[in-house]
């Protein structure tokens, strides 16, 4: 989509330089974020993609640094974090009522966390969730409880993380053996151009824990059932209109449903609202129930 006129993270300009470049792009305001997203989603504008895109490289970088400790180039996992922004802002859709940090982090995620478990050869660990989260989430678990082991685990603390982890002991040694093969000194400098920045300096992560995450997805389930129900209770032609306006991934314009019911563009738009009105009142009851 953009990616040949991105910014390069190279080896001799360094982390910081990389960081100076990715500054200079303008943060977006809500109406600016608004516009750009529909005139991509509208006419396939390339330069609003590109901007939506530049306004947000800090965060891929943010996330990236997150994921640092796993032994892997930090320009590759910005690139790969990149890569899944670009995903996000050609599924983004403003009109769901989020901002585009909130959809992007997901994809940039998603994006990094794969291209992790791919490089460390994963493959069989990598097709269960209570493995990746353990994967994830051990190397925390031991950073908080003062756990810095340059070797296997002992028996205490290996039973004192899955008291905190609720993981088999057993489970904890075998993934902490199979990280150790691309382990690394927590004094390890995040670039090589002379900056004082450690690997250790992002150990604390402000973002959700897996806990919180599978809460989160316990929450949409439960919200798309709302919204479902909500739907079914809307006229034919309201439910088709409120589906392929907000609920699709190639949403149509108000000029394609209008020549498909055979009225106006402002007919098609009062009929969304009116129904994004009753769906919205249908799931405020439901989850106040």
């Amino acid at each position: 989509m953009v990616a040949s006129t991105l910014p390069v993270f190279s080896q001799e300009g360094g982390l910081s330089r990389y960081l100076d470049e990715i500054k200079k792009f303008p943060l977006l305001t809500v109406e600016e974020e608004y516009m750009l997203s529909q005139r991509y989603l509208e006419h396939d504008e390339a330069e609003a993609a590109h901007k939506m895109v530049t306004s947000h490289l800090r965060l891929v970088a943010k996330i990236a640094m997150q994921y640092c400790g796993y032994g892997l180039p930090i320009a590759d996992l910005i690139s790969e974090g990149n890569i899944g922004l670009m995903k996000a802002v050609k599924k983004f859709d403003p009109e769901r009522g989020f901002r585009l940090s909130t959809y992007a982090m997901w994809w940039i995620k998603a994006s990094v966390t794969e291209h992790i478990l791919k490089s460390w050869s994963l493959v069989k660990m990598g097709t269960m969730s209570a493995q990746k989260k353990l994967f994830f989430s051990l190397r925390k678990a031991k950073a908080k409880l003062e756990i810095f082991d340059s070797g296997d685990l002992q028996i205490d603390q290996a039973e004192k993380l899955s008291l905190a982890m609720n993981v088999p002991a057993a489970d904890i040694m075998h993934m902490n053996r199979r990280m150790l093969a691309r382990d690394f000194s927590l004094n390890m400098k995040l670039s090589e151009e002379g900056d004082s920045m450690e690997f250790q300096d992002t150990l604390v992560d402000e973002t959700p824990s897996p806990e919180a995450i599978v809460a989160r997805k316990e929450e949409t389930a439960i919200r798309n059932g709302m919204l479902k129900e909500a739907l079914a209770e809307l006229p034919e032609r309201e439910r088709d209109i409120f589906i392929q306006r907000r609920l699709t991934d190639d949403p149509l314009t108000l000029e394609q449903l209008g020549k498909s019911y055979g009225i106006s563009r402002e007919r098609v738009r009062q009929l969304e609202v009116r129904a994004f009105s009753k769906v919205q009142k249908a799931v405020h009851n439901a989850a106040a129930e």
